[in-house]
């Protein structure tokens, strides 16, 4: 059973739901240790004077604040300690505001929060129901970890959820970006470029994706492991030129057009590969592990996945 990281209520007007936080995610980045290269010593990190060389207690480490012209205030654990704030015991909701009005770039972290007993299940999914009625988000603040965050409640399904927001103070400022202006896309190139993204459309199906970068680490561990060939893949595609933009962007909308098509299979019950897109080929690649796939043309895609399919075949059939 998920064990709660904290645990509180939700208190809005009068209503207080005593309620458990869970994690709604985890992390699978793989870790590493460091090494000395040509050695099996492992590196350790140190808490050295830079002035003297010396190592440092922990004890004796004290927090500093740069100000300015190479000064620093210094800060003792104890006077943080003191202006830290206490605990939250309820997550107090202020407002309630329409779910579409708040920017994706102000989510941060998503958690799962669920009644600490069955008693509790009625105003719960009471505050469930009427947000997912109203799509209102509740938004309040909490301490959790010596740290206050700012939170926005919402209605996921049956549960509700909590997602920790920035304060506004902590988005940038996006006029500092050194965007080159006067671009104004019109005519064949605009009207390419939308035909593109509606044949590339679908439903947004989160279980067709997955950490590929996080496969190639395990793989490469493993191949190293068993001492087998490292292969390494082939460099990214040069940039679109600007002469060829049309022309990309036709050849990309047939592409995508044929990938819709090549739902249909052969009479064989395999798929046409004459028909599917290069997206299709090179996932299909992937699968079949064909070397040097993200460098290759569609025509040699083909060829490659009809080779490595008859061969995936062959060996089907001898055992």
């Amino acid at each position: 059973m998920a064990r709660a990281i904290w645990t509180g209520a939700i208190s809005f007007g009068l209503v207080s739901i005593p309620v458990g936080l869970f994690s709604a995610t985890e992390d699978h980045t793989i870790h590493f240790h460091q090494f000395e290269r040509g050695t099996s010593d492992r590196i350790r990190y140190q808490r050295v004077n830079e002035r003297t060389g010396k190592e440092v207690e922990y004890s004796d480490i004290v927090k500093g604040k740069d100000v300015g012209g190479g000064d620093h205030v210094l800060v003792e654990p104890d006077e943080l300690a003191d202006i830290a704030p206490g605990r939250s015991r309820t997550i107090d909701i202020e407002t309630f505001v329409d779910l579409d009005d708040i920017d994706p770039i102000f989510f941060q972290k998503t958690y799962w929060l669920a009644p600490t007993d069955d008693q509790y299940a009625r105003p719960y999914a009471l505050l469930r129901e009427a947000m997912t009625r109203t799509n209102r988000a509740g938004i309040a603040t909490f301490v959790m970890r010596g740290k206050e965050y700012l939170t926005a409640l919402r209605a996921d399904g049956d549960v509700l959820a909590l997602e920790t927001l920035f304060f506004a103070d902590e988005i940038r400022d996006r006029s500092a970006l050194d965007i080159p202006g006067g671009a104004k896309p019109k005519g064949k190139e605009l009207e390419m470029a939308t035909g593109l993204i509606e044949a590339m459309s679908g439903e947004w199906k989160p279980d067709e994706f997955r950490d590929t970068y996080t496969e190639r680490v395990e793989k490469l561990i493993e191949d190293k492991r068993k001492g087998r060939e490292i292969v390494t893949e082939a460099e990214p595609p040069e940039p679109t030129a600007m002469t060829d933009l049309i022309a990309a962007l036709e050849r990309s909308v047939d592409d995508a057009r044929g990938g819709k098509k090549s739902k249909k299979a052969s009479s064989n019950g395999t798929p046409d590969l004459s028909e599917l897109s290069k997206a299709d080929l090179t996932k299909m690649a992937r699968e079949l592990d064909v070397k040097g796939r993200s460098s290759m043309s569609r025509a040699e895609l083909e060829k490659a996945v009809a080779e490595a399919s008859g061969g995936s075949e062959r060996r089907k059939k001898a055992s």
